[in-house]
């Protein structure tokens, strides 16, 4: 019988230590209305605090990276899950919004960081040298699932108990990944005495290693990409991903849906639904990222969505169940399929010594986004007592995203995996 190689342990692990991480962060969706109800707060201001906790998880994404180069893989888990578990902890004990604040917006958003931005492509970079493109939309497909795929039944668990009940069973799913990864987790294929899945022969090139601080080399990494123009268009379409995505569906879809009618458990069941398809869509996003070109699969990711985000409000003001499954589903479809193509074209023109801080910056711009839709939408919504317009910006913005990502010139998609930096 054949041994399984221990990349695809490690890739389990991930996988299982971003659903987590996934579920604590977007289940703020679920605590909105049991928040509003229990302490009074505005929602404007919940909205507020999750937004904060959208842009630090984001902004801390190249700085994660280059910690793991500075202190190793298996230690950040362990800090980032440590965090995630303080931050679910003082959340039992807050009675003030700028607790809220604390706990989620900061605590929380800290130690979702690793998993949430850089820890797919590093840990595919490093332990993958054949099915990258699998692995990556594997373990990015974790990312919205672990988001969305527990929702209805934290949704019922509220309902039924209280929103307290529904964060012990967080705290418990994060103690176990925390065991997990204590026991099982490696640095590097190096240390578990192997190569990279599908490396034959070790590589004779040396891996630079970055013991300085890790702020400097964020930065420094930084000043090299923007200076070139396809690290601006990765991120403004990935601005407008996270402004799409988690800073809108994630943070306000259950409220919308409630607006038109329809119960917390059914909208939380549409995410769960998303996530579902999720899975499939950005697991065969990184299939055919190692098989087309990755610019005109972003430019029908980004169309496609922004499609389905202008027929959202008809289907919520229909009242028709058969409408909003259909957008659930066209929608999971689409959910973060950006990603694998994104990370490879960031490879691609980067190197990949330095393609995951670069991401990471990326990223910053995608929680940013984030963060302007969840905290801009609050406000829509207070002025307007109506999500609508917020949702259709989104379309449009989406619209716009397919145009960035075609005007990167394929000539500058070289593969030329052992370089830092590729100049044409």
């Amino acid at each position: 019988m054949k041994r399984i190689h221990y990349s695809w342990v490690i890739l389990f692990i991930a996988f299982f230590s971003i659903i987590t991480a996934g579920i604590i962060r977007s289940s703020s969706g679920v605590f909105i209305v049991p928040f509003e109800n229990e302490f009074g707060w505005d929602r404007s201001t919940i909205s507020f605090a999750f937004a904060i906790s959208l842009l630090l998880y984001g902004i801390s994404g190249p700085f994660m990276a280059a910690l793991i180069e500075v202190i190793g893989l298996k230690k950040m888990m362990i800090l980032a899950m440590a965090t995630l578990l303080i931050g679910i902890l003082l959340t039992f004990f807050m009675v003030k919004p700028w607790q809220l604040v604390l706990t989620w917006g900061i605590i929380i958003g800290l130690g979702s960081g690793l998993f949430l931005t850089v820890l797919s492509p590093y840990i595919a970079n490093q332990w993958f040298e054949k099915k990258r493109g699998l692995a990556l939309g594997i373990l990015t497909a974790s990312t919205a699932t672990g988001q969305l795929i527990l929702l209805p039944l934290l949704a019922v668990i509220v309902e039924t108990y209280s929103w307290k009940w529904a964060m012990g069973l967080i705290l418990i799913l994060s103690l176990i990944m925390l065991a997990i990864i204590l026991l099982f987790m490696k640095n590097s294929p190096q240390e578990a005495g192997l190569l990279p899945y599908g490396q034959e022969v070790a590589s004779t090139v040396n891996k630079v290693e970055k013991k300085g601080n890790p702020v400097t080399i964020a930065f420094q990494t930084l000043l090299e990409a923007v200076k070139v123009k396809e690290f601006w268009l990765l991120a403004g379409s990935f601005f407008i991903c996270g402004l799409s995505t988690s800073g809108l569906i994630g943070t306000h879809f259950i409220s919308y849906c409630i607006g038109f009618g329809f119960t917390a458990v059914t909208a939380a069941s549409m995410l769960s639904l998303m996530g579902v398809f999720d899975l499939i869509g950005t697991t065969l996003s990184g299939w055919l990222s190692d098989r087309f070109d990755n610019r005109w699969l972003l430019f029908w990711y980004y169309g496609l969505r922004g499609a389905s985000l202008l027929f959202l409000p008809f289907a919520l003001s229909d009242g028709s169940y058969i409408f909003l499954i259909i957008f659930s589903v066209f929608y999971g479809l689409d959910w973060i399929a950006t990603v694998p193509p994104t990370v490879n074209i960031s490879r691609q023109i980067f190197g990949i010594e330095k393609s995951v801080v670069v991401y990471g910056w990326v990223f910053a711009a995608h929680q940013l986004g984030s963060a302007v839709a969840a905290g801009g939408a609050g406000i829509v919504y207070k002025i307007f007592n109506s999500y609508s317009w917020a949702f259709a910006l989104a379309g449009m913005f989406c619209l716009l995203g397919s145009l960035f990502v075609i005007v990167i010139k394929k000539e500058r998609i070289v593969v030329k995996e052992n370089d830092s930096y590729i100049a044409n």
